[in-house]
């Protein structure tokens, strides 16, 4: 019995770090002041690209391109979050049935 909990708990770690790396090559991208900043972030929470656009930049105002960049990466960082709790809550749930097996259920 405790061999099985020990496999399961193995193939568990196994599919969370697949799950990991998958979460790698999905993307959320998000705008804001109607496009004036873009920012995107893998599903693993690390930003990938930042785009400030040449109106934004003409304005010359540093405080609140700063402002704005903070916003954006905020808010990317945000949805990715989201996504990677749902991608990994998926694998969670994929777990419970073998589980539940270890526990005569």
């Amino acid at each position: 019995m405790m061999g099985d909990f020990m496999g399961k708990m193995q193939e568990a770690q196994q599919q969370m770090e697949e799950t990991k790396k998958r979460l790698d090559g999905v993307f959320v991208d998000v705008e804001i002041e109607n496009g004036a900043i873009k920012a995107s972030a893998s599903a693993n929470l690390k930003v990938t690209n930042i785009s400030i656009s040449d109106g934004l930049l003409a304005k010359n105002d540093k405080e609140e391109l700063e402002d704005l960049i903070i916003v954006a990466v905020n808010k990317v960082l945000d949805e990715a979050k989201q996504v990677q709790e749902v991608e990994m809550s998926k694998v969670a749930q994929g777990m419970m049935p073998n589980l539940g097996g270890l526990f005569g259920q």
